[in-house]
């Protein structure tokens, strides 16, 4: 299984330390995965447990995996941000009392900035087959703003990725090398939109293909 480097978990965890997001969790999985899923950010359950997606999406997560063959154990699991971001919110009780408690919430820029190094250094030192980016956030950590999973998913993409180039600077750079991206929906996108389970599973499905047709590739060399 690989992990980060102590040195690069502490790097992130310094660099977001004022904003309102708390814990921290590691990416899981091998080093040479069948897909590297980048998603957008852990949620209480996955800072609780320091497991990425075992919440309510996970389990959305494992059932696409499972339509195409595949486990948690054969991806590398990541996001674009490491730390849950939270905001303030009041839950009113039987009784009428109101109660403070932490909500989810999309990370901001400068937070995805903030734990760029980290996933910096996933993209530099694993190798996946391909990598399947879950939702905006991911997909736009790795091609820019301009990339949309409306219009994207589904796709093969062979395109380079942005990275920090140093730790003072507040611009992303270009990598030289190319990466295999297909984007796709984030597994809780159904929950707020059941009508895009359909594409959803197309695109699963299609992942399942383009892995199956990139083992033929490889056996033919």
């Amino acid at each position: 299984m690989f992990r980060i480097p102590e040195s690069i978990a502490d790097l992130g965890k310094e660099r977001i330390k004022g904003f309102p997001v708390e814990g921290f969790v590691y990416g899981e999985g091998p080093k040479n995965p069948e897909l590297m899923l980048i998603g957008e950010a852990p949620g209480e359950f996955e800072i609780v447990d320091g497991i990425p997606f075992i919440g309510r999406a996970g389990k959305e997560l494992m059932k696409s995996l499972d339509s195409i063959g595949l486990t948690r154990e054969d991806v590398y699991i990541t996001s674009a941000v490491r730390s849950r971001p939270y905001r303030w919110g009041g839950k009113r009780e039987r009784d009428g009392t109101m109660t403070k408690r932490k909500y989810n919430r999309p990370p901001t820029q400068k937070e995805i900035l903030a734990h760029a190094p980290v996933l910096d250094y996933e993209l530099a030192n694993i190798e996946p087959k391909l990598i399947v980016a879950l939702g905006n956030v991911g997909l736009q950590r790795l091609l820019g703003k301009d990339a949309k999973v409306t219009e994207l998913h589904g796709q093969l993409l062979e395109r380079p990725v942005r990275f920090l180039p140093d730790l003072e600077s507040n611009t992303y750079e270009w990598t030289d090398r190319l990466y295999r991206i297909v984007p796709t929906f984030h597994p809780a996108a159904v929950f707020y939109r059941p009508s895009h389970r359909p594409d959803l599973e197309a695109d699963w499905l299609a992942i399942g293909d383009m892995l199956r047709r990139m083992g033929v590739e490889k056996n033919e060399l």
